[in-house]
Formats: C-alpha cells, sequence, structure tokens
C-alpha cells in the first residue's frame, strides 16, 4: 500500500523534493561487481521509488566502514560479517540486517610455477588486511586444501588491484581476487588454485549493517532502504534485464562492455533473494572467531549480530510475493 500511495505521490511532485526528504548515505567495501544491487538502484531510479535520495560511498577497509557508521557519518554499510561481529564484540550499537551475497566469489590466484596446493608451503599470499574477509577467506581455502596454516604467510597488501599488481610484480606468491580481476589473471596465464565458492559452499560476504539505534528510532527509512535493494536485486536477477545491467557494470567498474558482461554472468545468479543471511556461513564464521578470540558459544549467538525483522516484516506483508508476481504480468 505504501509504494501505491508513494508511486501516486511522486506522480504530482517533483523528484527532488522527496530525495531531499529522505538523504541515506550508505557505504561499500570495495569497488566491484558485488556492489550491483546499490549501482543498480541508483542508475534505475529505485530508490527514487522509495523517495530515498542516496549516495554511495566507497570506503575500503570494513574497519574503517564500521567506524563511519558508528560516528553518524553513513546510515547504512555493506561489507563481509567480519567487521561487524567484532564491533559487536566491542561494544558498539551495529546489527545486521539483511545478507544479500553468501557466498565468496573469489578466486585463489597463484604465480604460474605454482600448480598445485602444496606448493603453498613456505609462500606469501596477501590479503587485504587483517581480520578482513580476504584473511578468513584464505584461512578456510588453506584449511579446505589440506595446507597448514603455519606453513604460508600472509601479507597485508591493500585493495584487490594492489595485491593483483603485487602478483604481477612477484611480490606476492598468492592472493584472493574478486571474480572480475581473476578473469584477467587467467588470462595473462596466472594459476587458478581454487574456487572459494565452490570449496566454501556459503560465506556471509555481503551483509547490510546499521546502528541498532536506526532501526528503532528510523525503521521507515531502513525498511524503505531494504525493499529498494531488493526490488534491485529482482532486477538483477530478470536476464531480461541484462544489458540495462551491463552497462551499469561498464560505467561502474570502467571497463569494456565484454568484461561488464564476464562480470554479470559470474554474479547474476550469486545474489540471495529475499536477501537472508546464510545461517551455516555465518555459523561456520562465528567458528572461527571462536577460536580467534577465545569467547564462548554464547558470546557468539547469532541472534546477537542478526537481527531480520524488517525483512520478515516485508514478508508478512507481501512484499516479495508481489516482486515476483510482476515478472508473470
Amino acid at each position: 500500500m505504501f509504494v501505491l500511495l508513494l508511486s501516486v505521490f511522486l506522480t504530482f511532485c517533483d523528484v527532488s523534493e522527496v530525495k531531499a526528504q529522505q538523504s541515506h548515505i550508505h557505504s561499500g567495501a570495495g569497488v566491484s561487481a558485488t556492489q550491483l544491487p546499490f549501482w543498480t538502484a541508483k542508475h534505475l531510479g529505485i530508490f527514487d521509488k522509495y523517495g530515498l535520495n542516496v549516495e554511495l560511498v566507497a570506503i575500503s577497509s570494513g574497519a574503517r566502514g564500521m567506524q563511519a557508521l558508528l560516528g553518524g557519518s553513513t546510515h547504512s554499510a555493506n561489507m563481509a560479517a567480519m567487521s561487524p561481529i567484532r564491533t559487536v564484540l566491542g561494544g558498539g550499537d551495529v546489527v545486521i540486517v539483511a545478507g544479500y551475497l553468501n557466498k565468496s566469489l573469489f578466486k585463489l590466484v597463484a604465480q604460474k610455477d605454482i600448480r598445485n596446493p602444496v606448493d603453498l608451503r613456505g609462500k606469501r599470499i596477501g590479503i587485504a588486511n587483517f581480520g578482513g574477509s580476504t584473511e578468513f577467506g584464505v584461512l578456510m581455502a588453506v584449511k579446505e586444501l589440506n595446507v597448514s596454516r603455519d606453513s604460508v604467510k600472509l601479507l597485508p597488501a591493500g585493495g584487490s588491484g594492489a595485491r593483483f599488481a603485487a602478483l604481477e610484480a612477484k611480490g606476492l606468491d598468492a592472493t584472493l581476487l574478486p571474480y572480475g580481476e581473476a578473469l584477467v589473471a587467467e588470462k595473462k596465464e596466472f594459476t587458478m588454485l581454487a574456487d572459494l565458492a565452490e570449496l566454501v559452499p556459503e560465506f556471509p560476504d555481503r551483509l547490510i549493517i546499521v546502528r541498532r539505534a536506526s532501526l528503532k528510532e528510523d525503521r521507515g527509512n531502513v525498511k524503505r532502504f531494504l525493499q529498494a535493494v531488493s526490488e534491485a536485486l529482482f532486477e538483477i536477477k530478470d536476464r531480461a534485464n541484462r544489458e540495462k545491467i551491463v552497462t551499469v557494470l561498464a560505467k561502474e567498474l570502467r571497463v569494456d562492455r565484454k568484461q561488464a558482461q564476464e562480470n554479470y554472468e559470474e554474479y547474476q545468479g550469486a545474489f540471495s533473494l529475499p536477501p537472508r543471511v546464510g545461517r551455516k556461513g555465518l555459523a561456520a564464521v562465528l567458528e572461527l572467531m571462536q577460536q580467534e578470540t577465545g569467547k564462548t558459544k554464547a558470546d557468539l549467538n547469532v541472534n546477537r549480530f542478526v537481527d531480520e525483522s524488517v525483512l520478515d516484516e516485508l514478508e508478512r506483508e507481501g512484499f516479495f510475493k508481489r516482486l515476483h508476481d510482476s515478472a508473470r504480468k
């Protein structure tokens, strides 16, 4: 009912006036196709439809993204699970409200002379920073590949672009790269040692986080934001929109159309709708963090970190059903 009333309101009002009423700043962890739902909502006017003036900003570090959120510089953020979990454990007032990517779409890429996992022993593996998703990705990868954690050296090397450059300069022996850059690396004949999405079937790689206070005091804004992101996910998953979405990717990633198409094919089927947090993947991360922090299982109860009550509300109201029904008309 709200969406219907809002659409009528937009018909008779200047859109810029509506935008000014609901400002929302959202930070994303880095610049990759993982940000596609937000780019799509922005470029296709979906945020406007829900009366939101959304500014998208890139903050490469999860820790800095959490600082911006806690400080009130942003209204929401997306990143992997580790930073919000650490923030909550440290007393920070944040909560995970959705999860739209429950797979780690990274590949473990190595120098050409490294042909098998056993060859990683004694080698330098680049990660973005300690405590982030790339560190956890590497830890899970070497575990699944039966390589001892103590036999490899993890080196903080910055974002994926910096890590790829270090790999090319032979400053690193291996690193994790998102699918888009892994495609480029494969064409340059680097070794694709492992696909994390195959090694680790579920991983909370992209979650949406807000302040708990916002969930109570500005719930309507949070709800409209999740509605807009969900509708964008629906548009992405509908292959009839392929060319529109490829155009968005090409513009935001600053790549040619062929590379944008490859990114679309890699990510289109990976997003979750409804954007629920994958509980098995989250449980695996909580188990690793329990080992790291020495916290008890009670300290790391999933309900301490996740509140999907807004998604529950949308389910009860039939929002997601209406999205799917609209495709049949």
